[in-house]
């Protein structure tokens, strides 16, 4: 069993977010991916396989630590540069197509600089505002400033987000949640910069794991993929922007959006940091 590990959205050796990517997981039994990926303990774990779809170039199962999700963002462009990097060759030139639970998702690698991917944000499964009693939870859960809000809305691509826009990026810098919720949370806070700097958004994602402690990620490409998506569907925003996450936690990722039509394009840096094969086991 090939692994590598991937630093994704970094702006620096280690300063994104880390997935592991099993290869060649076919002659795996599927019922230990739970079990590795709880062993890796990394936020994902994804095991790329055969593709099922003609069109796909190979197929991902991608894994948290207690689920299977149908996608998500930087285990995506992770699985992208583990398949290339040990020798993947796309079937369409400049575009590399990967097959997971959501359907095709296309990954184009910048020209100019190779360790550059993007993702074509798939269409969301769920949009709409947030109101009542989902949004008087999430801001008790984050103690956030009701003042400070600007909208909130279900951004949900696979994780099941929702987003809440705030004033700024200092308010969403400043939210101190609590480290414990009764209820399953997936919440992304964005604020807007200073124009004028090198990031347009600061962008925090917080989410409870298996026993209900929440979590913050450090770079989260599906929640700036469906934020990118909200925020220029309801005008705020009109062109390409980069966005910072990680920032509380230590990590400086980055992340570009580029519109290109109705298409939303979601990229940044990405880096096979370790390679690895497992030792015999069974």
């Amino acid at each position: 069993m090939r692994f590598e590990m991937v630093d994704v959205f970094a702006n620096g050796a280690f300063s994104g977010n880390p997935v592991a990517v099993v290869l060649d997981a076919d002659d795996i039994d599927p019922a230990l991916f739970p079990q590795i990926t709880r062993w890796f303990n990394l936020s994902e774990t994804t095991f790329l396989l055969r593709p099922t779809h003609p069109d796909a170039d190979y197929r991902a199962r991608i894994f948290t630590l207690e689920r299977e999700m149908p996608f998500a963002g930087h285990p995506t462009l992770g699985s992208c540069q583990a398949w290339l990097s040990t020798g993947g060759q796309p079937k369409r030139d400049g575009v590399v197509v990967q097959e997971c639970g959501a359907g095709l998702v296309q990954i184009r690698q910048d020209a100019e600089d190779p360790a550059r991917l993007s993702f074509k944000a798939p269409p969301l499964i769920k949009n709409g505002p947030v109101e009542g009693e989902t949004l008087d939870r999430i801001v008790g859960q984050l103690r956030l400033d009701p003042a400070q809000i600007v909208s909130a809305s279900w951004a949900d691509n696979g994780p099941g987000w929702v987003a809440i826009l705030m004033d700024s990026a200092e308010a969403v810098l400043a939210v101190e949640p609590q480290r414990h919720s009764p209820s399953r949370m997936d919440v992304g806070l964005v604020g807007p910069h200073c124009e004028g700097g090198e990031v347009g958004f600061e962008l925090r994602a917080f989410f409870t794991d298996a026993f209900g402690a929440v979590v913050e990620d450090p770079v989260t490409g599906s929640l700036n993929a469906s934020v990118a998506q909200w925020l220029r569907s309801s005008g705020r925003v009109s062109s390409g922007y980069r966005a910072a996450q990680g920032t509380r936690i230590g990590r400086e990722g980055r992340v570009d959006i580029d519109y290109a039509g109705d298409d939303t394009w979601v990229g940044g840096q990405v880096r096979t940091m370790f390679t690895g094969h497992s030792a015999d086991w069974d």
